[in-house]
């Protein structure tokens, strides 16, 4: 097969295109992939801040022996706290995670 020098430029640079539509595809999945850690990781501190700031309306309160009560009650009542904070953190209401993102974010940029 014989191509003339304009269909192999129009090749080539039909090629050059595709490898450059290709690339900017994976930085925008890198990117996306970095996005939603950065979202995973605020959030995830939103829910443990929420869990810390919970903790002490616990503190006070007996275990109940209506519900058998006992170390198991006692041990069980942090991970309620925990998944308590866990929702509070999804719905997003509190502003703490865009605040850490926002930061962290902003670190990022600092470094590179």
């Amino acid at each position: 097969m014989n191509l003339t020098n304009d269909t192999s430029l129009a090749l080539m640079q039909a090629t050059q295109g595709d490898a450059s539509a290709k690339a900017d595809k994976a930085k925008n999945a890198a990117a996306l992939k970095q996005e939603a850690a950065l979202d995973r990781a605020a959030q995830e501190f939103e829910a443990m801040f929420m869990a810390q700031m919970l903790k002490p309306m616990f503190e006070g309160l007996e275990v109940d022996k209506t519900f058998g009560g006992g170390k198991g009650e006692e041990i069980f009542r942090g991970f309620m706290i925990q998944e308590y904070g866990k929702i509070i953190a999804e719905t997003g209401q509190l502003g703490i995670a865009d605040a850490v993102k926002e930061e962290l974010i902003r670190m990022q940029g600092s470094v590179n």
